[in-house]
């Protein structure tokens, strides 16, 4: 017997709707019959609620092979979802580019390294490169950790792609207009999200 047939022989037996056995699992309803009907398998917490509330072992309700392959499943999931969580931190991460004293400013015949609301002495096109990506990026990583945080799936692949295009034009005008210091940290800060990009797709 299927998984999906068990339960909803244990249900019925309980006399329960799938709504009331919903209530007693705290999930809801929709994931009941979409577990009833075949159509998806429940997590691994969901299944040690079910089997506590049954009175049954997991292993009554699933094969050895399948809850390997759901626990699997779950781990790749939650390896995902943290690397697009370090991916939205990396982007907001790039306000170091704003407060850091990376830009040199030269006074009285000195050079200072100065942050970006220092750093008057570029013209008005540079300033607005500077500051639109760099609040671009920072509200694209709040955007990717916010959808992460309330594990929606949908838009994740096109701000990933977003993110990882806008930061590789960043760290070409940084190199193009020869800011040293702030060319090496959005280099880095790529690098990072590279990494997490080839983790997140593995």
């Amino acid at each position: 017997m299927e998984f999906h047939e068990k339960l909803q022989e244990l249900r019925k037996n309980r006399g329960l709707t799938q709504e009331e056995l919903a209530e007693a699992l705290y999930v809801s309803r929709t994931a009941i019959s979409k577990w009833e009907s075949g159509r998806g398998y429940p997590s691994i917490d969901s299944l040690k609620e079910i089997s506590g509330f049954f009175s049954v072992t997991i292993d009554d309700l699933l094969s050895g092979e399948k809850i390997l392959s759901l626990a699997e499943r779950e781990n790749k999931a939650n390896i995902r979802s943290m690397c697009n969580l370090l991916f939205g931190m990396a982007d907001i991460g790039f306000i170091l580019l704003i407060f850091l004293p990376l830009y040199p400013k030269e006074t009285d015949g000195f050079i200072y390294s100065v942050n970006l609301f220092a750093y008057t002495e570029i013209s008005v096109f540079k300033q607005f490169i500077y500051w639109s990506v760099l609040i671009f990026l920072i509200l694209v990583g709040i955007t990717k950790v916010v959808l992460t945080k309330c594990k929606a799936t949908k838009g994740q692949k096109f701000i990933t792609c977003v993110s990882m295009l806008v930061s590789i034009l960043l760290v070409l005008f940084f190199a193009m207009t020869r800011e040293v210091y702030a060319v090496v940290i959005a280099f880095l800060f790529l690098v990072v999200k590279g990494i997490l990009l080839f983790k997140c797709v593995r």
